[in-house]
């Protein structure tokens, strides 16, 4: 055991953030903490690191355990050079590296007795050195550094030329040359693209001790985590499995904690209606003294935390859009000026067809970004763009840099849209989950998700047929991204898309565009086809082919929508079916614990058997459900 932490609650001023929190780590456990924005996760990473108190509750760890502790926003000294940085680091390394060769050179020429001191504090330096692993110390510097995108970097240069992400990027070298015992990371997966992110799950599934990292990247929950943490109303729950075992085991939690509470109400409720028909009958007092006692005894069952309110997404159109939305040629896009000006990409071609999902995806810093602008003509390119006819553009900038940080948040839209009356932008705000005084504040005073949920109301209100995204889910929680990812799907509308998000990647777009040096590479695909196929020769195909492929697309894409809404439908027939056979289930388990039928041993064995058969046949029609869904 490296920590256990048994029933820690927490209060910031009257709201108690944590309730009785319980958490046993282990060494080489992988722990995925999940919960929605602002639900206190930081907060007991916190408490776990020893950087704030907690107010209740016990805290044991392992004798001298060390814990390396990855930030959101962890601070980088901007005059260091990535070298001194990163050495910094493991100071302790290098300088005890360095005491042992002055000892070594001291131990030559010394006597006998300052021979033996000397060789005394030489044992203890060199323990410390083998502890943290000095021997390898350069090794994994550069493991580390190659692995997260520095390895052409030049060691010398300055941390205050570094992008942001680049900062945050190193900021989590830091922590892992370190090698600690527990390492705690908070959201590490931002600005790491496909390449680096593959790095970092195959460095965290070997890693040798344990990990407990702050997520709300599902597909890596799922390739890394052997257990994910819930925290939800104060309360942590944890789950066996990544992230898709995490949401069939809540699922399930629920149902059978629903049952429970809902049978010990039944009961309760017929032990009071007992008592009170019989209290004043002399016949009775026995039995009904048993049933006060055993009414007084019963252990109550807490009510099943309610279900969170969903965010409601959808983005309705008023028109459809011509066949060809989109037609890029020979384009090119160039960036910086003089000795700085650098090439993007160049001769790029495609053509994007009504109704279509497409992800374009690619390593940092290759133009995916700087491509969406230069198609909505926020910036200067080469060759030709052309927008179809009847196109309406709906533009999502991951930067948020649309909304006015001075202006209320119902200003923000109002101002988009002076005609809505306050009613319909707060009942619009609302089904983002913004509600309430939250709607008078300023936007700098928001989260960067409830930011991003603000955009996409104004999305929502624009009634748009193509969607322009960058990075949509970079602010969201797992939450938001679910709703995110639904409301997409239901779009008919044509959506282009720049995404690391490689959950969202396997469920929303019907083409995957890989950016690269050489050009662009198609896949007809999601995110795991895109997988499978990236190291085929065949993947790659020239911008003649993609055009003559365009009608049999757009067949595709007609017919996956016409399975789409078959699919839809079936899903809708389902739940009628279960909420039916679900109230014929309660109705039949009043009548079971009615007196009358309590007493008739027969009628009651066939009522039972019949909730049974009625219970198999939801169980089935829940599974199809499921597998549908």
């Amino acid at each position: 055991m490296l920590i256990s932490l048994d029933s820690v609650c927490k209060t910031f001023l009257d709201k108690q953030v944590l309730k009785n929190i319980s958490l046993s780590v282990n060494d080489r456990d992988r722990i995925g903490l999940l919960g929605i924005n602002g639900i206190g996760k930081s907060t007991l990473l916190n408490i776990i690191s020893g950087q704030i108190e907690y107010d209740e509750g016990t805290i044991s760890s392992k004798q001298g355990l060390r814990i390396g502790y990855l930030k959101q926003n962890e601070a980088l000294n901007s005059s260091n050079t990535l070298k001194e940085e990163i050495e910094d680091s493991l100071k302790i390394v290098f300088d005890t590296r360095k005491q042992i060769e002055e000892i070594t050179l001291k131990m030559e020429s010394a006597e006998k007795e300052e021979y033996e001191n000397l060789s005394a504090e030489y044992d203890r330096l060199t323990n410390i050195y083998n502890a943290f692993d000095g021997h390898n110390a350069e090794v994994r510097i550069n493991t580390v550094l190659n692995g997260m995108g520095f390895g052409a970097f030049d060691r010398n240069t300055k941390i205050s030329v570094l992008s942001g992400g680049e900062k945050m990027r190193f900021a989590m070298c830091k922590i892992l040359v370190q090698n600690p015992e527990l390492l705690i990371l908070d959201e590490p997966t931002n600005h790491l693209d496909f390449e680096m992110l593959g790095w970092l799950e195959q460095y965290l599934s070997s890693y040798k001790g344990a990990v407990i990292v702050v997520s709300h990247d599902r597909y890596f929950l799922d390739a890394v985590f052997s257990d994910v943490c819930e925290l939800e109303n104060g309360e942590l729950i944890r789950y066996k499995g990544g992230y898709s075992s995490f949401l069939k085991q809540k699922e399930e939690r629920i149902k059978v904690l629903s049952r429970e509470y809902e049978k010990q109400q039944r009961e309760l409720s017929e032990l009071r209606d007992y008592v009170r028909r019989n209290i004043a009958k002399s016949s009775s007092i026995n039995s009904v003294g048993s049933r006060v006692k055993a009414l007084e005894k019963a252990e109550l069952l807490a009510k099943p935390n309610p279900k969170p309110k969903d965010l409601i997404i959808s983005f309705p159109f008023d028109i459809e859009s011509h066949k060809t939305v989109l037609e890029c040629k020979d384009m090119s896009l160039t960036v910086g000026k003089g000795e700085n000006t650098k090439i993007l990409f160049q001769n790029l071609n495609i053509e994007i067809l009504k109704g279509e999902k497409v992800a374009f995806v690619g390593r940092n810093g290759i133009g995916k970004s700087s491509f969406l602008k230069a198609i909505l003509k926020k910036i200067a390119y080469g060759g030709s763009v052309k927008w179809g006819g009847n196109v309406k553009i709906s533009y999502f900038d991951q930067e948020l840099s649309s909304l006015d940080l001075n202006a209320t948040v119902i200003d923000s839209v109002h101002r988009k849209f002076p005609s809505k009356t306050e009613y319909e932008i707060r009942s619009m705000l609302a089904r983002f989950l913004i509600e309430d005084e939250d709607v008078f504040k300023r936007v700098k005073e928001m989260s960067g998700a409830n930011r991003a949920k603000i955009v996409f109301c104004i999305i929502t209100f624009e009634r748009s047929n193509v969607l322009v995204l960058d990075e949509p889910t970079n602010h969201l929680d797992y939450k938001a991204k679910e709703a995110l990812e639904q409301a997409l799907n239901s779009y008919e509308g044509t959506v282009i898309a720049v995404s690391h998000d490689r959950y969202l990647l396997n469920r929303v777009p019907s083409k995957i565009v890989e950016m690269t040096d050489e050009g662009v590479v198609i896949y007809n695909g999601n995110y795991n086809y895109y997988k499978e196929h990236k190291s085929k020769p065949q993947a790659q195909i020239n911008s003649k082919k993609i055009k003559s492929d365009s009608a049999v697309e757009y067949d595709a894409s007609r017919k996956n929508k016409a399975e789409d809404r078959r699919r839809r439908a079936k899903l809708l027939n389902l739940e009628k079916e279960i909420n039916s056979l679900q109230n014929e289930i309660d109705e039949l388990k009043v009548l079971s614990a009615s007196e009358k039928i309590v007493s008739d041993y027969i009628r009651l064995s066939e009522i039972l058997s019949d909730i049974e058969n009625k219970q198999s046949q939801l169980d089935t029609l829940e599974t199809q459900w499921l597998e549908l869904s």
